[in-house]
This record gives structure tokens, C-alpha cells and sequence, in this order.
């Protein structure tokens, strides 16, 4: 199968989409499918072989922070010609209601189309105001997948219609076995933390607030983070002499980001909200680590409800903090953690993932069922329309 894969988000700066849509896209490869992504991109060196780049992308207030995205009538004349000169069986989309690449392409093109939903919205004046101008492009979506109950909740409340959970995945066999970086984990405790450090909703100000609660009776205890934006600004909250217990890796390389996960004795998941999936803890489960992370509902589904991993009230610093430090005074919690964690993300590994997904292309191409095998034990039905026109995706 010729899969055309869009990106709405910009590739040069990291987040939970892309790397989903690298592990899917990998993933469907190894299957036997032809795949070719395009993704908002400056600097085409970092692209993976199969990507092409639809050009700048710029920030643009969405979903709670700030996303790089590509829209406009350049955007949408590379988009068509992608797919005019391609040949694609189908298109595989993401986030299609971001004013992005993946709307553009719902706009131009005509044939069998599957839609990704990643975010978790609660009620948006902005997507209520803009349905007239998005229904559109949606209704051209043949089949439609959620991450998670959150995101297919936002879907339903805001769309309509209906979708089928298919979750993030992880790529087990990469992040399994790792050497730490020099000098980590330590004798005194290391936390570690991934994420966009200047984006409040990932939490990172209170982690700080928590590492500080814990400095004083733990003066070998250090943190480790791994994460896009400005180092110098974020370390402005916390004492001057806490500072040199921080390290600030940085947006790192995949290969350091795996090792950034076997550095540490507590892997931190702050998130305050906006979350629908979680695919750090993913990586984190996958690497072993033992993890604390707030309450939210994405969260805890991910970690079982706190069986694969430490749950805290949401927002509250001293409860962080509180939990870390149970963790560390406690390595058989620690270790029983750990193992529930590797057992757990077994669900969310690409090979498996991708042959769901692989389901519902097949339901939505010409000629295949309006239903697609069952995926997922007592999910929801996928919302499935037969395809417009026949044959392969072309661009209207």
C-alpha cells in the first residue's frame, strides 16, 4: 500500500505528534507499505529519508501552547502537488483541525483519507466558530482514529461522528537497554524530566518548585532534563545555589533521549493538563524507569491507574515532591514500578499499534468493509464512510 502521511507540525522542533508519526510511519515500513510523510520543515538535513518538507512553519497559539504550523496558499499548493504527483493509495493525516498542513490536505484532495485525533480539548469557542469553515475538509475523512478516550472525546464533542482508539506506540526495542550518560545516575538520587521546558502545561516550574522542597534534605540529589527552550530562563526560579544540581541537556539527539531515561532513579511527569495520551511515559515505561506523574486522566490510563507507575495530585508541588521522595526511599517500589511499567507498555509497541492501523486503512480503501476488524477489546466502532471516488488519492 502508497501511504501518504501528513504532519501539521513543525518537524524541527520535538513533540509527542512527530515522534508519532516517525514511530508509525517506521513502523508501516517494516510492514511491507510504501510511506512518504511531509511536515512543515527549515532545516531538510533532519529529515528521515521518506520525509519531504512543505516549507516554514510559525508559531501559532493552539491547544494550550504554542505549535509551529504551515498554513496559507504556498503551503497549500506544495501540499497539492505532493499529492497530485505521488500516487498514494491513501492519505493518513493528523490533527486535522489544526490550521495546518493536514486541513489543507483534506481541502485539496479527493479519495480515501484517515484522520489521527492526538489533542484533548475541553469546550473551544475557537473550533465552535470555525465548524462552517472546517466541515469542508472534515467530512471528506473516511475513517477516523482517536489516542486515547480524551482525544476521541474531543472528536465526538466538537465534530461528531464517532472514532476508533488506537493509542500512541513506542518503539520497545530501542529504548529497553542503554548505557547512562557519564557520571548518572549517582550516588545522591537523579530525577529526570523530558519535555519543552518553557510550555507551562508540561509542568517543568513545578517540578522545580518540588526539587527545591527536597534540596535541602537531600544535597546529593540532582536533575536531569532533556527538553526544548530557553535554560537560562527556566533556572531563574530556583535558587542560584540549586542551579549547578540542574542539568539542562538541551533538545537532545534520540540516541541521548534513551539514555536520558536509564540516567535516572525517578522519571517525572508533571503535565497539569492538555494531555490525551502521554507518549514520555511511554518511553519512560519502556526504558524501566520508575515513574511519578500527575493525576490527570491521560495519565493514569497509561499507567494503569497507578500499577505501572506513582500518581500525585495534579498541580501540587509538595505532593511531588512528597511522592519522589517515597520512591527513593524505597528501591523495591521502585523496582516493582519498573516491572509493572515494562510489562504494561507490551500494548502500546509499534509492531502492534501499526497492524491496528493497517485495519482501518483497509476498511476505508475502495472496496474494503465499512467496518474494520475489531482493534482494540470493547472500543468504540470506527467511524468509517466508503472512500470518494476509486482508485488512488488524487488532488481536486
Amino acid at each position: 500500500m502508497r501511504i501518504g502521511m501528513v504532519c501539521p507540525y513543525d518537524w524541527d522542533v520535538a513533540g509527542g505528534v512527530q515522534e508519532h508519526i516517525r514511530g508509525l510511519s517506521d513502523a508501516l515500513i517494516d510492514l511491507g507499505h510504501d510511506v512518504c510523510v511531509i511536515s512543515p520543515a527549515v532545516d531538510e538535513s533532519l529529515l528521515p529519508s521518506h520525509f519531504v518538507s512543505a516549507g516554514r512553519a510559525i508559531p501559532v497559539p493552539y491547544n494550550g501552547s504554542v505549535a509551529r504550523l504551515s498554513f496559507g496558499v504556498v503551503s497549500a499548493s506544495r501540499v497539492r502537488r505532493w499529492i497530485k504527483e505521488s500516487g498514494f493509495d491513501l492519505l493518513h493525516v493528523h490533527e486535522p483541525a489544526a490550521p495546518s498542513l493536514s486541513l489543507l490536505a483534506c481541502w485539496v484532495a479527493d479519495g480515501p483519507i484517515v484522520a489521527t485525533i492526538h489533542s484533548a480539548l475541553g469546550r473551544s469557542r475557537v473550533l465552535h466558530v470555525a465548524q462552517p469553515i472546517l466541515r469542508s475538509a472534515l467530512e471528506k475523512i473516511s475513517g477516523t482514529i482517536a489516542v486515547s478516550e480524551a482525544a476521541r472525546t474531543t472528536w465526538v464533542e466538537h465534530v461528531g461522528g464517532d472514532a476508533v482508539l488506537i493509542p500512541n506506540g513506542v518503539a520497545i526495542r530501542k529504548f529497553e537497554k542503554a548505557d547512562p550518560l557519564p557520571g548518572w545516575p549517582g550516588a545522591g538520587g537523579a530525577l529526570g524530566f523530558v519535555g519543552r521546558i518553557d510550555e507551562p502545561r508540561k509542568g517543568f516550574a513545578l517540578l522545580l518548585s518540588a526539587f527545591e522542597l527536597l534540596a535541602a534534605r537531600r544535597p546529593g540529589l540532582r536533575v536531569l532534563v532533556a527538553g526544548h527552550g530557553d535554560a537560562e530562563d527556566a533556572l531563574r526560579q530556583v535558587p542560584a545555589a540549586l542551579r549547578g544540581r540542574i542539568v539542562m541537556l538541551g533538545q537532545v539527539s534520540d540516541e541521548d533521549k534513551v539514555r536520558v531515561y536509564h540516567c535516572v532513579d525517578v522519571f517525572c511527569a508533571p503535565n497539569t493538563g492538555g494531555e490525551s495520551f502521554g507518549i514520555v511515559l511511554a518511553e519512560a515505561m519502556a526504558a524501566g524507569a520508575p515513574i511519578v506523574a500527575s493525576d490527570i486522566d491521560a495519565f493514569r490510563r497509561v499507567l494503569r491507574g497507578g500499577q505501572a507507575g506513582e500518581l500525585f495530585a495534579s498541580g501540587d508541588a509538595t505532593a511531588l515532591a512528597g511522592a519522589i521522595e517515597r520512591l527513593l526511599d524505597d528501591p523495591q517500589r521502585r523496582a516493582a514500578l519498573s516491572a509493572a511499567a515494562s510489562a504494561a507498555v507490551r500494548d502500546y509497541d509499534w509492531p502492534t499499534v501499526a497492524r491496528d492501523v493497517v485495519k482501518v486503512y483497509q476498511a476505508v480503501l475502495p472496496g474494503g468493509s465499512a467496518q474494520p476488524p475489531p482493534v482494540r477489546p470493547a472500543q468504540p466502532p470506527l467511524l468509517a464512510r466508503p472512500a470518494r471516488g476509486q482508485g488512488a488519492v488524487r488532488a481536486s
